[in-house]
Order: structure tokens, then sequence, then C-alpha cells
């Protein structure tokens, strides 16, 4: 069941439930969270990145759209972190539902003009729109790029920011950052600024940086109003620990259909984790009404 962003999100926004939105940079990854989102009956984001899609090329995008065109899951296709309307258009042209504009290393007024650009291509054509107030952090190992000081949403920007650019998600800066953390590194969720975020904005509210926060600080997030929950690093990090596992145990292993079931396997025991942790196990229902 494909759809874009707005119709997904409006329905987990109303139910208290978060969509988790895994990166899928291979086919592999693509069959784990499919099959994990089937068997939960989960509704799932498939997040493509500009840097992914140039090396998984357009002709992916059809694989995911029939992946899920026969499934009863609702899936949108997003583009993560989308950094210039050229990238926008050509995610829009080979398919993706939903795309992301990320402008926020700009200053707020470019961010509004360059976003409501996006939105004025993007609406017309059913595809819908999240945008980035604020800066996520980086940890240095992630494959998606952030800023090495978070600047944190303010509330009344973004309800600006919403109100002139009609946006239809918007991701906020709370204390996350792409990658996995190191040992020394104890990321702290501002929820006393999501409250408040969450009572001046209307429009779903989304979390990057979701790999490796801690569960609780997650959990309560979900409660407190957050609809998506972007994961890149925790299910590759789970995938290709296995793929050295058995590259290493074996090392005359060469066949695809041996080496990969177990990694696929791997990750989907953390893709189980995170669609409970989000409360979006069994939320098929909630499109069938």
């Amino acid at each position: 069941m494909l759809m874009n962003m707005k119709e997904l999100l409006s329905i987990a926004q109303e139910n208290k439930f978060a969509v988790p939105a895994f990166n899928t940079s291979s086919n592999m990854i693509l069959r784990g969270v499919m099959e994990a989102a089937k068997e939960k009956q989960a509704p799932v984001i498939i997040a493509i990145h500009p840097d992914e899609l140039s090396f998984l090329e357009d002709s992916f995008i059809a694989t995911v759209k029939e992946e899920a065109f026969k499934s009863e899951v609702p899936v949108v296709i997003h583009l993560d972190h989308g950094g210039t309307f050229e990238q926008i258009l050509r995610a829009i042209r080979c398919g993706f539902t939903s795309v992301m504009i990320d402008a926020s290393h700009m200053s707020f007024e470019e961010n509004i003009a360059i976003t409501k650009k996006v939105v004025e291509a993007a609406h017309p054509l059913n595809v819908s729109v999240e945008a980035e107030l604020g800066t996520i952090g980086t940890t240095g190992n992630g494959g998606e790029y952030g800023a090495n000081e978070i600047i944190y949403t303010d509330p009344e920007k973004a309800k600006e920011f919403v109100d002139r650019t009609g946006v239809d998600t918007l991701a906020i800066a709370i204390g996350t950052s792409h990658g996995i953390y190191p040992k020394d590194m104890k990321p702290k969720l501002k929820l006393d600024l999501l409250k408040i975020i969450r009572e001046t904005v209307q429009i779903p509210l989304v979390l990057h940086g979701g790999s490796a926060n801690s569960d609780d600080e997650i959990a309560e997030s979900v409660k407190l109003g957050i609809s998506k929950i972007n994961i890149s690093s925790d299910i590759k990090d789970a995938f290709y620990k296995k793929c050295r596992e058995i590259l290493t145990e074996d090392l005359g292993a060469r066949e695809p259909n041996a080496i990969y079931p177990p990694c696929i396997e791997a990750m989907k025991e953390v893709i189980y984790h995170k669609i409970s942790l989000f409360n979006d196990e069994d939320k098929v229902k909630c499109y069938n009404k």
C-alpha cells in the first residue's frame, strides 16, 4: 500500500505512534525491512539518502514501488536529507512519494524560500514535503552529515516556518545526532522542548538521528508527539557485523543466498525492537478503517 508521508503520519499522529524510517541502501536491507514490517503489521517508511540513491540508481525505486504495491502494509518512499532542488526533482521523477529538503544549515529566510519552492513543485504531484529547522548533531561515524554544534529548534520560529512554507512534516532538533554514539558520548533529549514544540506546531514532528539513543527517551518522545523516527546506523551495524562474522568463519563463502539470509535475520531483530519501541506494531489496522 503506497502512500505519501502526509497521509501516513496524520494517522500516526492521531493514534500516538511513530513510524520508523529505515535507510535502505540495498535489496537485502529492503527485503529485511519489508519482511519485518509485514510480520509485525507495522507501517513503514523506506528512506533513501541522495548518496544512497546515487549508488542504487533510479531503477531501484521501481523495485521499492513493486514491494509497496503488493503489500498490505502502508509504505512511503522518502528522500532523506535532500540537499538541493535538483535532488528533489530527481526523486519526484523516479517515484518517491515524499521528499525532504534539508536547508537547516542556511539562514531562516533562505530555508523558508527553498522549502516553499519544493512545496510548490511537490504538492501538485501528491508528493509530501519534510523540512528541518534547527540542526542535528554528528558523531562523525554515520553515513549522513550533521552539524558539529546542535542548534535547538525554536518553537515560535517553527510555527512561523510551518505557516509560511506549507510544509507537511517538520524535523526538529532536540538533542540527537547522526551515527552511532561513542562510549563517552551520552545524548540527552530535551523532552521539555519537545512538549512546547508539539503544543505550538500542528503538523507531524520528526526525530532524526534515532539510532543508539536511550530507549526510555525515545519511547517518551513518541508519547509526547513524535510521529516519525529515522533509523540508519543501527540496522546497518547489525547487518554488516553478522556479514563480517560469516565471512571470517568461512573464508570460502561466496554465494549470496548463503551469506545474506543470516545477516537479514540479525538486522530484523533490531527492526523488531524499533517497531515495538515506537508503538508501531499492529498499526496497519489503523489504515483500514
